[in-house]
């Protein structure tokens, strides 16, 4: 039987690179709602109105 030698610590920090990557995830999403907030998208300049008349409107019982 042939002993190999163990070099890595385990598992101590598990929870820690999980808490890091959930902290990136949450930090990237935060950094791309700030960029698209800054966007100037174009918005129409004449408010836009459509008169109905009451004729058309019917009474549902």
């Amino acid at each position: 039987m042939q002993f190999t030698k163990n070099t890595s610590k385990g598992k101590p920090f598990g929870a820690g690179k999980i808490l890091i990557k959930i902290i990136l995830v949450i930090f990237v999403l935060f950094l791309g709602v700030f960029i698209i907030d800054k966007i100037d998208l174009p918005s129409p300049s004449k408010k836009i109105e459509k008169i109905i008349s009451n004729e058309n409107f019917k009474t549902i019982k």
